[in-house]
């Protein structure tokens, strides 16, 4: 069995998904529910639930969600780092009922305008917070956020951070550039990585496991198995492939790996990253 660091859920009933509304997105255009989950992913013994709007309510609702799950072990939600009280709506997530799911806390740094938005003196203070908070912070950024994202990790060594889907390179360039950043970040222990997301930064009808390998190796290389993790990005992965077709695509990366290599990428890094 497997641990799933990294997966969604949305139910269209209750909020929209603004970001899936372009006819691109069709194939994810619909409510995604926990048992939807839990039927393609028929090997995860444990998953990690990973916010999906920047609204407040979403983290409760996915708490609740944890709280009731026999599959989703652990929640990374969502709170305004920018704002003054970032602390006390941390302790509230926490302190609730279901607080004891939270692991993580996410913004969608890809979707701002500014290439230096966490390196902000607000949001370093929020970031500060979540690392007093016992949370991790998910680094979900596009390859030219990824200067910010390393002077944000050397500068603030008590908070753990997790780089989303290797910082989404691009699939089929030279990835020289992505790859000198991945490494400057890799080269921080309070960074680890998750091996997820590639295959939608591929080209969706026509990639195979040779394109991605190039990008494999250089996070292998820079983490190592101790420090990389799989998620499936599901639903989001259906753009390009099936939930069984992405983890045989990463099953087929590992494969030159030892055992506990393997084991590490697919189990024992969430684990202990996300307390599972």
């Amino acid at each position: 069995m497997i641990v799933d660091a990294h997966h969604h859920l949305w139910d269209l009933s209750v909020r929209d998904q603004d970001w899936i509304t372009d006819p691109p997105m069709g194939a994810i255009r619909r409510s995604f529910l926990e048992p939807d989950f839990v039927a393609v992913a028929s090997e995860v013994s444990t998953s990690v639930l990973v916010q999906t709007v920047c609204v407040p309510e979403e983290t409760p609702e996915f708490l609740a969600i944890a709280a009731s799950s026999d599959v989703v072990g652990a929640v990374v939600g969502w709170v305004d780092l920018t704002s003054a009280g970032v602390g006390d709506a941390l302790a509230e997530l926490v302190d609730s009922p279901d607080g004891s799911w939270l692991r993580g806390i996410r913004h969608q740094v890809q979707g701002e305008p500014d290439p230096e938005w966490l390196c902000r003196k607000d949001v370093w203070n929020g970031l500060q917070q979540v690392g007093a908070h016992g949370l991790v912070y998910e680094l979900l950024t596009l390859p030219h956020q990824m200067p910010a994202a390393r002077r944000t990790v050397a500068a603030l060594p008590q908070v753990r951070f997790v780089v989303d889907h290797c910082s989404k390179p691009a699939i089929g360039t030279d990835p020289g550039e992505w790859a000198e950043l991945v490494r400057s970040l890799a080269a921080h222990e309070n960074v680890t990585c998750k091996l997820s997301g590639l295959v939608t930064e591929a080209d969706w009808t026509s990639w195979d496991v040779s394109q991605l390998r190039p990008y494999f190796e250089v996070v292998l290389d820079a983490f190592g198995p101790e420090r990389l993790m799989f998620g499936s990005d599901w639903p989001v992965v259906l753009l390009a492939a099936t939930y069984d077709e992405w983890l045989g695509a990463a099953r087929e990366l590992v494969s030159e790996l030892t055992a506990g290599e393997q084991a590490a990428i697919f189990a024992d890094t969430a684990r202990r990253v996300y307390g599972l």
